[in-house]
């Protein structure tokens, strides 16, 4: 009897694989006390990530433990490095995870720039709180 393999992404990942990366993200997002969590689901709407995640941590230094930790959380468990942008400043700083991108902001820049509107697309039910 043969095996059929997995259904795998064309970067050559599994739907599980991405599930378990969002997981991770998220439960490392709430283990550091982030506020106001979200996640967008990207699959179908852009060919960037599969699901964007959009936090705020209380100060610079919050934003930038939060940023660091997950970047080593992500090593240690998939074995991959994370590219980090805005980790000097912190007021914005991008984890581009592949498949799932965050963003973690203090909470002034968060609302000027209002990320969740925009990758929304209209549909604010597309917009998921992630919090448990």
């Amino acid at each position: 009897m043969a095996e059929t393999p997995a259904e795998t992404a064309p970067n050559g990942r599994t739907p599980s694989d991405v599930d378990d990366l969002h997981r991770l993200v998220l439960q490392s997002l709430d283990d550091d006390q982030a506020q106001e969590v979200v996640s967008i689901p990207l699959s179908g709407k852009s060919n960037i990530a599969d699901h964007m995640v959009i936090a705020s941590g209380r100060s610079t230094r919050q934003v930038a433990s939060m940023a660091v930790k997950l970047a080593d959380k992500i090593k240690e468990r998939f074995g991959k490095s994370v590219r980090i942008e805005g980790l000097p400043a912190a007021d914005w700083v991008l984890i581009d995870a592949d498949d799932v991108i965050v963003h973690i902001f203090r909470p002034e820049v968060r609302n000027f720039y209002n990320l969740e509107r925009m990758w929304a697309f209209g549909d604010e039910s597309a917009v998921t709180a992630a919090r448990g």
